[in-house]
């Protein structure tokens, strides 16, 4: 009897072990394989090319400005998307009335496809779209939001950022839940403000919750493609071109499996360093490190 209950609990856990071993650790070693293989040729009949599509990712300009694109549409996305809720977590948790309202307007984004939201954003920085109406309405030059290399990435950014300011900010909301009143109240005594109270109670309590934020929206950022496909395929001049679209081209359009699952890894290895750095910056007493 006792041996039944030392396996019960592995059997609950068989169906979870399962889905991630099919969906996860095959196509994960399976795409290392891959790109140590050259599909330039046949696709059906690869060779083993041992490091020739990593050497080609590193010889691509194109690749590097996938790179240098994704990484700057994280540093333009990343930040934003840490405070700004974070900001207005503390703004809807004070006691004001229609807060329940205000949570749901905040939060109605998130809940909407991120398609649907990319194509009325696509409408909206139309030439003749309602943006550049406003603007023109002010006697000012209206702004090629889509299809000008400078401005194109921080067209698709503000999208992004529409999108998941609500969801962050709902996990602040929850992460506010736990800290205790009475902090709040001795630092009043103290003679704190409230900026003061926030910066000394509040961000200290909630920086697990920041770091979680921070790495969540690092990834996110790292592997933007939807808005990219929807709004602009990778143009101006690959000024939008991210990492993921990329590997959307190679695989897809061009059939070249082994570049693209070259490039799968490199980004992996980006997501492994970026999760390791939040560890060492906002977790290292939790790891012992």
């Amino acid at each position: 009897m006792q041996n039944n209950w030392k396996i019960t609990p592995y059997l609950f856990l068989l169906p979870a072990l399962v889905l991630l071993f099919v969906f996860f650790f095959i196509p994960f070693f399976e795409t290392i394989i891959y790109s140590f293989q050259d599909y330039s040729n046949d696709i059906y009949n690869p060779v083993f090319g041992t490091f020739i599509n990593y050497k080609t990712l590193v010889s691509s300009a194109v690749f590097k400005k996938s790179l240098f694109n994704t990484f700057y549409f994280l540093m333009l996305t990343t930040p934003f998307l840490v405070i700004f809720p974070l900001f207005l977590a503390i703004l809807i948790n004070q006691k004001i009335r229609g807060k329940t309202l205000y949570k749901l307007i905040i939060y109605l984004p998130v809940v909407v496809s991120i398609v649907v939201v990319a194509i009325a954003f696509k409408w909206l920085y139309a030439p003749n779209g309602l943006l550049n109406y406003f603007i023109e309405m002010f006697d000012l030059r209206a702004v090629n939001w889509l299809s000008s290399p400078r401005v194109a990435m921080i067209s698709v950014a503000l999208v992004t950022i529409f999108k998941g300011v609500g969801y962050y900010m709902m996990i602040y909301l929850a992460a506010l839940m736990s800290v205790p009143k009475e902090l709040y109240e001795a630092a009043e005594i103290d003679g704190a403000n409230e900026f003061q109270k926030h910066l000394t109670v509040t961000v200290p309590h909630l920086m697990p919750t920041i770091a979680l934020v921070s790495t969540i929206s690092a990834i996110s950022a790292l592997k933007v493609f939807v808005e990219i496909y929807v709004m602009t395929r990778g143009g101006p001049l690959d000024s939008t071109k991210t990492i993921v679209y990329y590997i959307y081209e190679r695989a897809f359009e061009n059939l070249d499996i082994g570049l693209a699952s070259a490039a799968c890894v490199v980004l992996l290895l980006i997501t492994l360093v970026f999760s390791l750095i939040n560890i060492f910056c906002f977790e290292r007493k939790k790891y012992g490190l």
